[in-house]
């Protein structure tokens, strides 16, 4: 079995990329081959000797012209398509989210569209969509049947996307599924420009000495999953058959509601009061204006009945990065 990933280069790529080179079979089938693909250089994970697996690690970018057909050519059985511009950027910048959410995208579907018809090809793709696709005003919970009316370009790209994957899985050209993912919360590294980040920032850089800003008041609530999860969740979906999923394939994931109060409250349980001190309050309009438009939680049903799982407490997430980022 081939296995393509194309977003490689990012944390849950890489993570992914991780979790795979140590399976040696996926759904009663031995995994043989993993191409690792990004706009930057994929780091090829440790893999051991004997394990017989081929990881090819490119630099690709999805918008150029016969790139996605020249990634669908070896006919992966699993394409993880999880390249995207983050939230913030793709908001400050109309075109470039536009291209690489949307264009790029559908030049995928499309390359697979066109193997399709060559020869038949239908290959799973895990599309990692956003609850970002949901707008307010939403209620306190949302169930899986609320509309999408997103208020960010971000998650009208996301919500085209997941369109257009439900099309081509309609149609038979592939076994389409989007994740909406929560939040995922707490990221390793540096910050990126997701305007979502500070809710890593807060935990992670005073857990590592560092100070932090708060842009948004405590009362402020999200839906939230670790690192640990997300790659839980692409890997499950694995599993899922076309017929278990239905032509309804786009679906909201379980997750953790949580204020920014309950984060920081979690964070003084695992560093001490000292840790508190790091995080400095610094309003921001801009940011505060994005997350107020999006969901606080969701009441994932179809994605549980599925088998999907996730935390139920924050300091479950605190823990999963202390065991994964800051233990060796």
């Amino acid at each position: 079995m081939k296995i393509l990933i194309i977003g490689a280069g990012g944390m849950i790529g890489a993570k992914l990329a991780q979790r795979l080179s140590t399976q040696t079979r996926i759904n009663s089938q031995d995994l043989d081959s993993l191409k690792l693909v990004d706009v930057v250089q994929p780091k090829s994970p440790a893999t051991p000797s004997d394990s017989g697996l081929t990881i090819d690690c490119e630099i690709a970018d999805l918008t150029r012209k016969g790139v996605a057909e020249s990634l669908v050519s070896d006919q992966p059985a699993i394409i993880f398509h999880l390249a995207a511009v983050v939230s913030g950027e793709a908001e400050a910048d109309f075109d470039k989210g536009y291209l690489i959410n949307l264009d790029g995208t559908r030049f995928l579907l499309e390359a697979i569209r066109a193997e399709h018809e060559k020869n038949g090809y239908t290959p799973k793709v895990i599309f990692a969509s956003s609850i970002a696709v949901y707008g307010a005003p939403f209620p306190e919970t949302i169930p899986d049947e609320f509309h999408l009316t997103p208020q960010t370009s971000y998650g009208t790209q996301k919500a085209i996307c997941e369109l257009l994957i439900a099309d081509y899985n309609r149609r038979g050209i592939l076994q389409g599924m989007g994740l909406r993912l929560p939040t995922i919360c707490i990221r390793p590294g540096l910050p990126n420009k997701a305007a979502s980040g500070f809710f890593s920032n807060i935990l992670r850089e005073p857990l590592n000495g560092k100070p932090a800003t708060l842009p948004v008041s405590d009362n402020v609530k999200h839906w939230f999953a670790s690192p640990r999860t997300a790659i839980n969740f692409l890997m499950h979906a694995t599993t899922l058959s076309k017929d278990a999923i239905g032509l309804r394939c786009n679906l909201n994931l379980p997750g953790l509601c949580a204020s920014v109060a309950e984060q920081i409250t979690a964070l003084e349980k695992a560093a001490g009061s000292e840790a508190l001190k790091l995080i400095h309050r610094e309003d921001d309009e801009t940011i505060q204006s994005i997350v107020s438009g999006w969901p606080e939680a969701f009441d994932a049903q179809r994605a549980l009945q599925l088998g999907f799982q996730s935390e139920t407490s924050f300091d479950e997430i605190i823990k999963v990065y202390l065991e994964d980022e800051l233990q060796p």
